[in-house]
């Protein structure tokens, strides 16, 4: 069992902020092409280093071109780059997507367990003698992220239409800026409580098991379009059906399916746009309209 100290230094560097991990692996396939740039927020990993730069090979050798992982630790930053043409595709939120989806297009969406969906997890202390989300009201909470579904848009949703206001409902709250860290935050008793991805949650389970037996899920939400790979405006056509074709095969190259195992995911699936319309109904009527 590892250390509180060690758990920390693990779920500090999932965390870390820009990661450009093309600088210590071997010259690419056709060194003249322009790297394709992959945008990440915080994912779960064991070595997450070695293991983006064993996924970025994998592609590369099936793209044809180089492949650079960039990682941030807010949302926001991958968005923002992604929009500006500064990233070619990015792993983000659904939140984050439903707003922009006009500018992005849906390249590849994760199947977790056999389905394109996850959940948010409201969590408490395994000892907190907290038994229902009401419990929390007065209560110190951890958001993960202002762009994050289950880390903030959902919970508030939830609150909401239980006709409380998630603005007054906790004595204080904060900003985590990941998932891990809100396990984490609650875990180490930083937080009465947090609302987290399920994915995460799970797969911190599997991997850290003595960090999330500290935590409890206090009630689970409805299942939501799980969190997609989408192409911005930078990203040519031909490339983007050429990473589709690449993402969807995966599965099917053992190599591939050993890195998906790392992931812990199924497959990458092809989806429709509407998987992420209850996200848009429910920020759509957080901001007073009617969710389209």
């Amino acid at each position: 069992m590892s250390s509180p100290s060690s758990r920390r230094a693990f779920l500090s560097g999932l965390l870390a902020t820009g990661v450009g991990l093309a600088g210590g692996r071997a010259e690419p396939v056709l060194a003249s092409s322009q790297p394709l740039q992959f945008g990440l927020t915080p994912v779960v990993l064991d070595d997450r280093i070695a293991f983006l730069e064993a996924w970025a090979d994998w592609i590369e050798r099936q793209f044809g071109r180089p492949v650079v992982f960039v990682q941030r630790s807010r949302y926001r930053e991958i968005l923002d780059l992604l929009l500006q043409g500064r990233l070619d595709l990015a792993w983000i939120c659904g939140y984050p997507y439903v707003r922009n989806r006009s500018r992005l297009e849906l390249i590849a969406v994760p199947r977790f367990r056999g389905r394109p969906l996850y959940q948010s997890y409201f969590i408490v202390r395994a000892d907190s003698q907290i038994q229902r989300l009401h419990d929390l009201e007065g209560r110190l909470f951890a958001w993960a992220d202002p762009d994050s579904n289950s880390g903030y848009l959902y919970p508030r949703f939830r609150l909401t239409g239980d006709g409380r206001d998630p603005d007054r409902f906790f004595r204080r709250t904060f900003f985590t800026w990941g998932h891990p860290r809100s396990v984490e935050a609650v875990a180490e008793g930083l937080a009465d409580g947090a609302a987290v991805d399920s994915y995460v949650w799970e797969t911190l389970a599997l991997g850290h098991p003595e960090l999330t037996a500290q935590t409890r899920v206090l009630e689970r939400s409805p299942e939501f379009g799980f969190p997609p790979i989408v192409a911005g405006p930078a990203l040519s056509e031909p490339d983007r059906h050429a990473i589709r074709r690449v993402l969807l095969s995966q599965v099917q190259d053992a190599a591939g399916r050993a890195l998906l195992n790392e992931l812990n995911l199924d497959s990458f699936g092809l989806e429709t746009t509407d998987l992420y319309d209850d996200i848009a109904r429910m920020a759509g009527r957080l901001a007073g309209g009617d969710g389209a």
